[in-house]
């Protein structure tokens, strides 16, 4: 609901067709290896969005005692959602929060039509006096639920965000889908980011990484810092706020109306969703979600 208040394509579509399948080998979440800064965490096959939701109540509890905190998880079982909500919990205690989720490969390195990484998102929260700033990209031109939103609605993608699985760029989505997603911003760059997250998210936390280790599941990894350790919190969030003031303010280009910060938007569709009490669907993921519901 986080993502869908916020128009994101992590939301209701998640749930059409078969939905999210319990894995069958779900069980408890255990922890592997510990220190007082640390966690590495095996999700027990539990929805990526659990595990992580768990390890945040880890992190929260070791970043208030010790200023920093660390927590990895392998393991766990399908998409870990819109991950900017696990970066505003953490921005809405007061720290800073970056968040890195792993998934199966759905990406192609750049000069490649190999599908290699995950969608690899990033998500990064800080905090403000008001709501915080969070940022929460994926390092993917498209999400994979991108390409399923539209495939449901029986649109066309862009020509330029995925390969077919000849290599041949494509704006079918089910053709995208048997074939790789580019990098966000077609280059060299947007790649070496995608692998820096599988990185974080494989080797690191002892999980799945381009196609290799798949028995150890997804991987996911979570950090916070308090601004004490270096300002103070109040000192940070003041400065926060001149900083978002500043930018707001900045000189706008001609036919540009406002300048948003990263994360406004959905904050604005929220609260009117919130304050009209629904949320515009399209028309398809409608009918797909009354099947789904039968």
């Amino acid at each position: 609901m986080y993502a869908q208040l916020r128009g994101k394509n992590q939301g209701l579509v998640k749930l059409i067709g078969n939905g999210i399948p319990k894995d069958k080998k779900a069980g408890k979440i255990n922890v592997i290896k510990k220190t007082k800064l640390s966690l590495l965490l095996d999700g027990g096959r539990n929805f990526g969005i659990v595990a992580e939701n768990y390890a945040i109540d880890k992190l929260l509890d070791i970043v208030s005692k010790y200023g920093f905190g660390i927590v990895g998880i392998k393991n766990t079982f399908s998409s870990t959602g819109a991950i900017g909500y696990f970066a505003r919990r953490i921005a809405n205690k007061g720290y800073i929060g970056f968040v890195f989720p792993g998934s199966p490969e759905a990406v192609c390195h750049f000069g490649s039509f190999e599908s290699m990484y995950g969608t690899n998102p990033i998500a990064i929260g800080f905090p403000t006096t008001k709501e915080p700033v969070v940022f929460d990209m994926a390092t993917s031109a498209m999400a994979w639920f991108g390409l399923v939103e539209a495939k449901t609605a029986g649109k066309s993608i862009p020509l330029d965000v995925a390969y077919d699985k000849n290599g041949k760029p494509t704006d079918n989505p089910a053709k995208a889908m048997e074939g790789a997603i580019r990098p966000f911003d077609r280059s060299y760059k947007g790649a070496g980011l995608s692998m820096m997250v599988e990185i974080l998210c494989g080797p690191l936390v002892k999980s799945a990484f381009v196609g290799l280790n798949k028995q150890e599941g997804w991987g996911n990894l979570i950090f916070a810092i308090d601004p004490g350790l270096l300002t103070t919190k109040a000192a940070f969030k003041k400065e926060m706020d001149q900083l978002v003031q500043k930018v707001k303010k900045a000189k706008k280009l001609p036919g540009v109306k406002e300048i948003y910060l990263p994360g406004e938007k959905g904050d604005k569709l929220t609260a009117k969703a919130l304050k009209n009490g629904m949320i515009e669907i399209e028309k398809n993921l409608y009918e797909e979600l009354k099947k789904a519901a039968s």
